[in-house]
């Protein structure tokens, strides 16, 4: 007798399978039409997957189109099931699937769109930060500690991209008429996302302040991040962290 683990297998695999892929025998419950009851079963999970990625991605949508998208979100959809049993967590490995999908290779900025989106639609739905401990900063301030580590908090995050991808998702947000100066190729672009409020900001950073905002979320000190050659000088590292650390950007590591 199948078990109970071999039998969901069997179904989650034809669910999942190419379109034509038969239910299981072991699941016909039914002896009218058990093929076609299946097929409006896989349609149904299948159209929430795209629902669910439509949601975080619309602009990743708009570029390429409604049919394609589709197209896109059931490839995703079949090959990366969620692992979840909420669906507002699925979808962060879609901008490296559409790196390689045939058809969106042509846009080479693609992928960088869709890490935006999720990094504004993570950090939208990121745990509130906590404020500041000013009495621990102003203690670590006094005592000269260049050793105390930081971490971004949970509601930013940091993106780099050789397209102005800032811009390409303002442009395609509703209502925002296109810029018929824009354009792609108009340079890179380095990237704080983070949550202010209800609203979700995009803010450009210099090359420096990234550089050195990224040192410190992967773990270096303090001292270690502001001796690296690509962050800014010392007196501008002062300043910089005064200022995440008021906005809540940064906080201290555990």
């Amino acid at each position: 007798m199948i078990s109970l683990l071999e039998l969901q297998q069997a179904f989650a695999d034809a669910v999942f399978g190419k379109e034509e892929s038969p239910c299981p025998a072991q699941c016909v419950c039914r002896q009218e039409l058990p093929e076609t009851a299946f097929g409006i079963y896989r349609s149904s999970v299948l159209g929430n997957y795209r629902k669910a990625l439509g949601a975080v991605y619309p602009v990743v949508e708009r570029l390429v189109g409604e049919r394609f998208f589709a197209h896109a979100a059931d490839a995703f959809a079949r090959r990366t099931p969620s692992c979840h049993g909420d669906l507002n967590r699925y979808g962060e490995e879609f901008a490296d699937f559409l790196a390689g999908f045939p058809g969106a290779q042509c846009l080479a900025y693609l992928p960088d769109v869709a890490r935006l989106e999720w990094a504004v639609d993570a950090v939208f739905n990121a745990a509130d930060p906590s404020p500041p401990n000013l009495a621990l900063l102003t203690s670590l301030a006094e005592s000269g500690e260049e050793g105390v580590t930081f971490l971004l908090g949970d509601h930013c995050r940091l993106l780099r991209s050789p397209w102005p991808v800032d811009r390409l998702w303002a442009l395609n947000q509703p209502g925002v008429a296109w810029d018929e100066g824009f354009s792609i190729d108009s340079g890179p672009v380095a990237l704080l996302v983070r949550r202010e409020g209800y609203d979700c900001a995009i803010e450009p950073l210099q090359e420096s302040e990234f550089a050195l905002l990224a040192a410190l979320n992967d773990g270096l000190s303090v001292a270690a991040a502001c001796a690296r050659p690509e962050s800014p000088a010392p007196e501008r590292c002062g300043e910089i962290l005064a200022l995440r650390l008021a906005q809540g950007v940064l906080r201290v590591a555990p």
